[in-house]
């Protein structure tokens, strides 16, 4: 059985992502995916960033940085990809 690779975030991913959010104006909610819906969109993404930066180089804790990451997508989408 093959191990596949597993990306793992490095310290300055985590940085260039928070100064990416930083840097936007966030609607105060937002249906993240089918089944995760925020009703106080800063305070997810804070909350995110806290849990992220804690757990950023363990591969199994990486569940906030894909909502993070989704929450981007989201918003660029919904800016017409800017």
């Amino acid at each position: 059985m093959k191990k596949t690779e597993q990306n793992i975030y490095k310290l300055e991913q985590v940085d260039e992502l928070k100064k990416w959010f930083e840097a936007q104006t966030l609607p105060q909610t937002m249906q993240i995916d089918k089944s995760a819906f925020s009703p106080n969109l800063k305070d997810t993404v804070d909350m995110l960033f806290e849990q992220a930066y804690i757990c950023y180089e363990n591969p199994k804790m990486q569940g906030c940085l894909l909502l993070l990451e989704r929450i981007k997508k989201n918003l660029e989408e919904n800016k017409g990809g800017a």
